[in-house]
């Protein structure tokens, strides 16, 4: 799968990949119309007639590229782009990008204006694992000038997008401003860059394992979080090295070092009871009971609804993407409760109490989650499942005693994300 924008670069590429005897037939140029010029329809014409000429398949994906409140419009429109990718890639896929070194340059030089650390020195990596698939560059290597020498001795005929030549872009501006400027001094630039770069992405590697089999030290699996005090155990700098690598391994962006201090500073060394937040990326880092946590952007639902659960063989679908799951089990509501009466899932409204089996006196919901460690920003979401308006259980924590039963055939509950 070939990203082509009908540009010379991604040209060049499709172009010598076609005339491989072992990618006929397995090939498929990728369009993503991010409707954002006027000719867009034009260029994925010219796309698909470039493919059918070679021989090849070809995809157009529509996407929505306006940027979001506070994006440029570059980022915008390569987090479409790239998401749309993501969506399509499958295991037994390839996803191959035709930048050069050129664009290596480019990218290094941004993330050094931008303050970044050894990760946005080691600018693009030739290949690494993307989505179901991979992701490839192969020209990376390339200098562009011998990509136009490949373009004009095949009359290769490509898209110009008058957008490359804009000012108001970073990239553009570089390419177009300062970088001539520092070839004319240092013609090699692209190369002794590349080099820089590569060097950071192994300096970068060997930090990252350590740093990631520190963390996976401290991680808590279930609930996704890093024990803090562990985690000051480390020296200083370590912690922000064990930090990036689990918002990392949550697939999270790398955070400002403004954030960086705000997490080591007023998360990681407040009082025990306190309950700081730090805003990142939509998300917020938090503590509670010695435990580092991200706790993503909920969308709020209507906690008064009430879901019946009509078809009992079936999962049902509730709020927040989750749905609830009935099996069979040793231990769990009887199964006669079950199947002869009314189920229905609600939502805390506060004051509810349980009794539980092999405990006396009832107990009440907001003291179950304390005991159990339960984060309070989970609590309100948690399914309750009522039998003939009765509350007999917790989805995965708790069975009311009135409906226990165990060593017979029982229904337990697995909630979980709908995919």
């Amino acid at each position: 799968m070939i990203g082509y924008s009908g540009g010379v670069d991604s040209h060049v590429l499709l172009h010598l990949l076609a005339d491989l005897n072992e990618f006929k037939g397995k090939i498929t140029a990728v369009y993503i119309h991010h409707g954002l010029q006027d000719c867009a329809d034009d260029w994925a014409e010219h796309c698909a007639q470039v493919a059918a000429d070679l021989s090849v398949n070809f995809k157009v994906i529509h996407v929505n590229a306006l940027a979001a409140k506070g994006q440029s419009p570059e980022e915008a429109a390569r987090d479409a782009r790239y998401q749309a990718f993501k969506e399509i890639l499958t295991d037994q896929d390839v996803l191959l990008f035709a930048q050069h070194r050129n664009d290596q340059l480019e990218t290094v030089l941004l993330q050094l204006f931008r303050g970044t650390g050894l990760k946005g020195l080691s600018g693009m990596p030739a290949a690494i694992a993307f989505a179901k698939g991979q992701l490839v560059r192969p020209l990376l290597e390339v200098n562009q000038q011998a990509i136009l020498d490949y373009a004009q001795q095949h009359h290769l005929q490509w898209i110009e997008d008058p957008s490359n030549q804009s000012m108001q872009f970073d990239r553009n501006y570089l390419r177009h401003q300062v970088i001539p400027l520092i070839e004319q001094r240092w013609p090699s630039v692209d190369a002794t860059v590349a080099r820089v770069a590569k060097h950071s992405a192994e300096a970068q590697s060997l930090i990252a394992k350590t740093a990631q089999a520190q963390m996976l030290a401290l991680y808590q699996a279930e609930t996704q979080s890093l024990a803090i005090p562990a985690l000051l155990q480390h020296e200083f700098l370590n912690q922000q090295w064990i930090i990036r690598e689990w918002l990392a391994y949550l697939a999270k962006r790398m955070p400002t070092q403004k954030i960086m201090q705000a997490i080591l500073n007023e998360v990681l060394l407040a009082q025990a009871d306190a309950n700081p937040v730090v805003q990142h990326d939509g998300d917020r880092i938090q503590r509670y009971r010695d435990a580092l946590y991200l706790v993503p952007q909920q969308v709020k639902f209507d906690l008064q609804q009430v879901i019946i659960w009509q078809d009992k063989n079936s999962p049902l679908s509730l709020p927040n993407n989750q749905q609830l799951i009935a099996v069979e089990a040793q231990q769990g509501i009887a199964k006669h409760f079950w199947q002869q009466g009314r189920v229905e899932v609600r939502y805390r409204q506060g004051g509810e109490k349980i009794a539980l089996f092999n405990r006396t006196g009832r107990h009440s919901l907001k003291k179950l989650y304390q005991e159990a460690g339960i984060a309070p920003w989970l609590r309100d979401a948690m399914p309750l499942l009522y039998i003939d308006d009765q509350l007999a259980a917790i989805a995965g924590y708790w069975v009311s005693a009135d409906f226990y039963a165990q060593d017979e055939v029982c229904i337990s509950f697995e909630l979980m994300t709908r995919q």
